[in-house]
C-alpha cells in the first residue's frame, strides 16, 4: 500500500509553540517539536543566556524562528502574551515562580488562551524541599539512583554526559507531557500545567531495573549485573589500536556466535556461571587486544553476535548502516543528527539552520498577528 505524503514538513505542522528561551533541556525539547514540524518561537532574551554558544553552531535551535523580548521592560510581559494567546504549546525552564514573577506564569497566558498546554522543565520540579536548588543534570540524577549504576565497581560512578538526565529523562519526558495534554486540550478545550521534572524522568527510566531489583535479578551495586557491565559479554573491551569494541551478546545463540567468532572455546557454560565470569573476562579482554577495532569490524560483520565499534562523534555520520539511512545530516555546513523517529506519511527535514536571536520578528508579527512584537508599533511618534 503507498502512503500519501502531506506538503507539509512533519506530522506537528500547524502546531505553534512558544519557547520561553533557556539552556539544556528546554531548548531541546522545543527543537524536537520544531523538528516534527511545529512553528517553534523562541523568546529570546537580551544579551542571550548563560552558556550559550555561538548561536550560529547552536543547532538545537534549528527549525524555529526567534524573537527578542526583554520581559523586565514594561510592555515585555504583554508581548509574550500576545504569542501565547496564539499558541497551542509554551514551554519554559525557569525556577520555580521566576516566569509568575515576570508576569508570564500560567494564570495570565491561561487568562488569554483557556487551551494553552503550558510546559515547565526543571530540575527538581515545581515541588518538593530542593524546588528552589540550583542544579545541572550530574546532580538530579545522583539521587535518583540512576548515576550510581554506571561505572566500574571500584571506581567512581561514570558520567554520562548531560544525556541521561537532561535529554532522556528531562526533554522526552517534557515532549510526551506536552503532546498528551494538547491531545487532550483539543478534545476538550482545555489547557493544562505540565510539570516535567528531570528527577522524575530519569528515575521512571529505571522502571525496568526496580522490577529486577524486586524480584531478586538486580543486585543494588554497580558492575555486578547483566547490562550495568558486570557480564563479560554486555560491555567493551579495547582493541589492539587502543579503540574499542562493544558487545552485547545476551542471548544463547548470540553468545554462541560471539565464541566462535572471536575463537574461544570451553566456555559456553561460563553464560550463565557468574563463578566463571572472571575467566571469560580475562579470555575476551585478551583476545580482542590481538586485532584492530576495524579487524574485528571486519571478523564480525554480517553475523549475530551482538559486536559493533565503538566510534567517536566525527567517525559516527561515515558508518555504513547510518550513513545509508541518512542519520546524520549537513545543514549549512554543520554535521548534525537529523531528525528523529522517521515517519511514512508526514516526514520531516532539518528546514533552517539555528534561529538567530530577533532575526524572526517581523515575520512572527505578521504570521502570528502579534504586532506588539514590532517595535514601531509598540513605540508610535
Amino acid at each position: 500500500m503507498t502512503t500519501a505524503r502531506t506538503p507539509g514538513h512533519g506530522p506537528l505542522t500547524g502546531v505553534r509553540v512558544v519557547e520561553l528561551a533557556g539552556i539544556g533541556p528546554g531548548p531541546f525539547a522545543a527543537m524536537l517539536l520544531a523538528d516534527l514540524g511545529a512553528d517553534v518561537v523562541r523568546v529570546d532574551r537580551p544579551g542571550g543566556s548563560g552558556l550559550a554558544i555561538d548561536p550560529a553552531y547552536d543547532v538545537t535551535n534549528r527549525n524555529k524562528r526567534s524573537v527578542v523580548v526583554d520581559l523586565k521592560a514594561p510592555d515585555g510581559p504583554d508581548q509574550v502574551l500576545g504569542l501565547a494567546a496564539r499558541a497551542d504549546i509554551l514551554v519554559e525552564g525557569n525556577r520555580p515562580g521566576v516566569a509568575e514573577r515576570l508576569g508570564v506564569g500560567p494564570e495570565p497566558c491561561h487568562a488569554r488562551n483557556p487551551r494553552l498546554v503550558y510546559g515547565r522543565m526543571t530540575g527538581w520540579g515545581q515541588d518538593g524541599p530542593l524546588a528552589q536548588r540550583a542544579g545541572h543534570d550530574i546532580a538530579y540524577i545522583a539521587p535518583t539512583g540512576t548515576l550510581g549504576m554506571i561505572g566500574r565497581p571500584d571506581e567512581p560512578p561514570v558520567v554520562p554526559v548531560n544525556l541521561l538526565g537532561d535529554y532522556a529523562g528531562g526533554s522526552l519526558y517534557l515532549v510526551v507531557g506536552v503532546l498528551a495534554a494538547l491531545q487532550h486540550a483539543r478534545a476538550t478545550g482545555t489547557g493544562q500545567v505540565v510539570d516535567a521534572a528531570i528527577v522524575d524522568g530519569t528515575a521512571h527510566l529505571a522502571t525496568m531495573i526496580h522490577g529486577m531489583l524486586a524480584a531478586g535479578g538486580w543486585q543494588d551495586r554497580r558492575g555486578a549485573n547483566l547490562m550495568d557491565g558486570g557480564c563479560p559479554y554486555y560491555g567493551t573491551y579495547e582493541t589492539a589500536d587502543g579503540r574499542y569494541m562493544a558487545v552485547g551478546a545476551l542471548e544463547p545463540q548470540f553468545y554462541a556466535e560471539f565464541l566462535a567468532l572471536l575463537g574461544i572455546e570451553g566456555q559456553a557454560g561460563a553464560r550463565k556461571d557468574v563463578a566463571r565470569w572472571g575467566d571469560l573476562r580475562e579470555q575476551v579482554t585478551t583476545c580482542f587486544k590481538t586485532r584492530t577495532r576495524d579487524e574485528w569490524t571486519a571478523v564480525f560483520d554480517g553475523s549475530d553476535a551482538c559486536v559493533a565499534p565503538v566510534l567517536s562523534l566525527r567517525e559516527a555520520p561515515h558508518h555504513p548502516h547510518l550513513a545509508a539511512r541518512g542519520t546524520f545530516t549537513d545543514h549549512g555546513g554543520i554535521t548534525q543528527p537529523a531528525p528523529a523517529p522517521r515517519f511514512s506519511a508526514t516526514p520531516t527535514s532539518v528546514r533552517t539552520g539555528p534561529a538567530r536571536p530577533g532575526a524572526d520578528t517581523a515575520d512572527v508579527a505578521r504570521d502570528w498577528d502579534v504586532p506588539g512584537l514590532l517595535p514601531a508599533l509598540r513605540n508610535p511618534q
